[in-house]
């Protein structure tokens, strides 16, 4: 047997990195922001708002011992985010690790729907993910190097039973397809991209007490018979983040219970 030199638990070690998560504040962004600090990193945590929830993930970033920087932008602004990745860089150090999680999730027939919720909509998962990559790519690619994870969902590969949503599928089966196009564009330039697709998530969005009713019937339609937990998604994250997908780009990884086996 030839001799083994990997120590495999350091693929994970994120120490030393600088990573930027968009969508910090709360549910699935936040938790993968603690995560990713918990393993070493030092986090900027950006959200358009600054109430309450963005502080609190800089809170348990800065107890992991991190260090942490707050950005408030809304992420269909360019400008604002090639801002927040240069404060990043001056304020952290070199941005290597970033986590798109901004998004919104709404629904109405295809035919009702106005314009405006379209375009909202369309504007924030999918223009916000271009621009968020974009603003990211440009530090990573004067580096070398760098690990973009972009945050879909399984309604970009099937169709949700029960749901007239069809603005948020497309949005989110573009993240996924557009995740593997700047994979391709930069394979050769040392940047990973890749995407994750949560199935049924319990965020707090999803556990509202007026969703009880449509939450039964989530974790019915699910194989593992239950929702994901945010701290479910964290593990993904980390490992697209780390050494450890070093040969992994243009992956969409569903992690979504078995629902889109059946």
């Amino acid at each position: 047997m030839a001799e083994i030199t990997l120590n495999a638990p350091a693929l994970f070690d994120l120490s030393g990195r600088v990573a930027l998560v968009t969508g910090a504040g709360s549910g699935i962004g936040q938790r993968i922001a603690i995560g990713l600090a918990q393993c070493g990193a030092d986090i900027a945590c950006l959200d358009r708002r600054e109430d309450g929830g963005l502080a609190d993930t800089a809170g348990f970033i800065e107890s992991a011992g991190r260090k942490v920087l707050t950005l408030t932008a809304d992420v269909t602004d360019k400008p604002a985010l090639v801002d927040a990745v240069a404060r990043t860089e001056a304020e952290l150090g070199a941005l290597g690790i970033a986590v798109n999680s901004a998004g919104i999730a709404n629904a109405n027939p295809a035919e009702e729907m106005e314009e405006a919720q379209y375009q909202t909509l369309m504007d924030i998962n999918m223009k916000g993910v271009f621009f968020s990559c974009q603003a990211e790519a440009a530090a990573m690619l004067r580096h070398g190097k760098g690990s973009i994870i972009n945050i879909a969902s399984m309604s970009g590969v099937i169709v949700n039973r029960g749901l007239m949503q069809v603005h948020y599928n497309a949005s989110k089966a573009g993240v996924i397809h557009m995740s593997k196009s700047m994979a391709m564009e930069w394979v050769e330039r040392g940047i990973r991209v890749n995407s994750i697709s949560p199935g049924y998530t319990a965020t707090p969005m999803n556990t509202r007490p007026e969703m009880v009713h449509q939450t039964k019937e989530f974790e019915s339609q699910t194989p593992m018979q239950r929702m994901a937990s945010v701290d479910e998604m964290v593990g993904p994250a980390i490992f697209l983040a780390s050494d450890a997908s070093s040969y992994c780009t243009g992956v969409d990884l569903l992690v979504d219970g078995g629902f889109c086996c059946w």
